[in-house]
């Protein structure tokens, strides 16, 4: 179970709504924070594997002695920070209505590969740790992520990193295993119960950490010999000594882990974090987690104010493995259940919605994520998606409706997750590429840049994005059906936002009752066609060659 993250925000003014104000002194001056808080229930968040994602630095592409010589789309590829940052100034992810990236971990992976049955394999996904507290040279450096950060808040785009906390990286050659008392090494996970899914490794060769444990313990000898090498070992125990004097933890596993995780928090002001193989670690993990990330949240607030996007507290999202929202808040271990959502996640990544769309009917998908994220997950919310890095069952992977992907997905309420290359559909099924392999293809930017049929296809994702950006109240209001005849007609408010959408219209001429929503005489504007009409007697007349109509008024 692989992953990362980070976001933006188009306007502030649009896709926020206010708090009490919060002012912070420091030794430089007296700065207010705006008053203003982001809707991370209705975020659009793109998801990348950093390394497939755009290759700006050719000069780190294979660093510690890593080769070119994985088996199909299972080394390292040369995406990195640099190329991030650079789509974002572009605007790349502004055009596409994206308010917050989320990428996979940028932490130092192992240095060596493994063949576990599908070829040989290096950590380019960024889920096989070696060293929480460095940024993986193949990606870049601390400054290239600094870089990243401030470019995309300059923006209004949020940044999400991906933690992990369960597992280390698999034992080689290279990569020691670490001590007896930080990891475990077997049993294999059977998944049927709570503590054959906790107290237990993944898959072979991912060592486990012992997050139950509570022992004092001393740093790992090949971190120790690391930082000395580097020339920061003083440095790195000075702040761990100041850590947990701070905080009163035991010297155990998770806490190091923990204040690692936490530091890139205060060092960069990131905005999240998606949480990986959340329900392979005992819940109250996660609760002691997220009291350390809005400790470090604040703090990076404290000391600098000037970087601080608005009063928004920090964001966590957990990926529980086959979580769907149906569920609710209690999502089944076999032998019990547990509440994430208590005390730690603010939204759990929802496992179903393709297969909603597959199954069911759209106004009976928008009827079911309405009457639960206002009912039994009311407080909370869901992230949700069509394809994703360890999803061997994407909704379309053969990417024959890829128009429909992207209705559904930004037009369903809940927080949305673009996969890299959904917008473009990048293929999904790549020749000789083994498993997971064939979902981590390149971004290819010659696609989307110069094929007409991929341009249009992007266009149309950009229209749904930027309309769901400007208003929350599509991933966040109530819904509210108008009409289901030639064609879904429905409403979603959120206090002062209020837009009507229809899908699978008939294209040409369309009327349309807008009545419960805006007023006679009204101008409103169908942000898909760019056509602007007004209101009267209660509807709206559309004459376009399309089938969506996105209406939204004009003030």
């Amino acid at each position: 179970m692989k992953k990362i993250t980070l976001i933006f925000i188009i306007s502030l003014s649009i896709f926020s709504c206010k708090n009490e104000s919060n002012t912070i002194k420091n030794d430089k001056a007296e700065i207010k924070i705006p008053d203003t808080i982001f809707p991370w229930e209705a975020a659009n968040v793109y998801f990348l594997l950093t390394d497939r994602f755009k290759n700006a630095d050719k000069t780190n592409d294979l660093m510690y002695g890593r080769q070119d010589d994985a088996a199909v789309l299972r080394g390292f590829k040369g995406g990195d920070l640099k190329g991030l940052t650079q789509k974002i100034n572009e605007g790349y992810f502004l055009d596409l209505g994206i308010n917050a990236i989320w990428m996979t971990p940028v932490v130092e992976q192992i240095h060596g590969s493994t063949d576990e049955g599908t070829g040989k394999s290096y950590g380019f996904h960024g889920y096989w740790t070696k060293d929480w507290t460095a940024i993986d040279a193949n990606l870049g450096t601390r400054e290239d992520l600094k870089n990243l950060v401030d470019a995309a808040h300059e923006k209004g785009i949020r940044v999400l990193l991906d933690a992990v906390i369960n597992h280390t990286g698999p034992v080689t050659e290279k990569d020691p295993v670490w001590p007896s008392d930080w990891v475990r090494t077997e049993p294999q996970c059977q998944y049927t119960n709570y503590e054959n899914t906790i107290t237990c490794t993944l898959v072979k060769n991912l060592p486990d950490i012992k997050t139950e444990s509570n022992q004092n313990v001393e740093l790992p000898a090949q971190l120790v010999n690391k930082w000395k090498a580097e020339g920061r070992y003083e440095e790195e125990v000075k702040e761990l000594d100041e850590f947990f004097k701070r905080t009163g933890h035991p010297r155990a596993p998770r806490f190091y882990i923990m204040k690692w995780l936490t530091d890139y928090i205060t060092d960069f002001g990131i905005d999240g974090y998606r949480v990986d193989t959340v329900k392979h670690t005992e819940e109250f993990v996660w609760q002691e987690f997220r009291k350390e990330c809005d400790y470090a949240f604040s703090k990076f607030k404290k000391n600098s104010p000037e970087k601080a996007l608005d009063q928004t507290p920090f964001y966590l999202v957990g990926e529980v493995y086959n979580y769907s929202i149906s569920q609710g808040k209690d999502f089944n271990m076999g032998d019990k259940t547990v509440n994430y959502f208590d005390k730690a996640f603010d939204a759990l990544i929802n496992f179903e919605l393709k297969w909603n769309v597959k199954q069911i009917e759209e106004k009976e998908v928008f009827r079911k994520y309405d009457s639960i994220l206002n009912n039994n997950l009311k407080g909370y919310s869901v992230m949700n998606y069509m394809s994703s890095h360890d999803d061997g069952q994407p909704f379309d992977k053969n990417r024959e409706q890829s128009y429909k992907t992207a209705t559904m997905l930004f037009l369903t309420q809940g927080a949305s997750q673009v996969y890299y290359g959904d917008e473009i559909a990048r293929e999904l099924q790549i020749e000789g590429a083994v498993g997971d392999a064939n979902l981590r293809s390149m971004m290819n930017w010659n696609k989307a840049e110069n094929n007409p049929e991929t341009k249009a296809l992007l266009k149309h994702w950009q229209k749904l994005g930027q309309f769901r950006n400007n208003h929350p109240a599509v991933g966040a209001g109530n819904h509210n059906e108008i009409s289901v005849e030639n064609g879904l007609v429905f409403s979603r408010v959120k206090d002062d936002d209020k837009i009507i959408a229809g899908i699978n219209l008939p294209k040409g001429q369309k009327t349309i009752d807008v009545s419960s929503v805006f007023k006679n005489i009204e101008t409103l504007h169908d942000a898909y066609s760019g056509l602007t009409v007004k209101v009267k007697d209660g509807k709206v007349n559309i004459d376009s060659n399309f089938d969506i109509v996105l209406l939204q008024e004009i003030n």
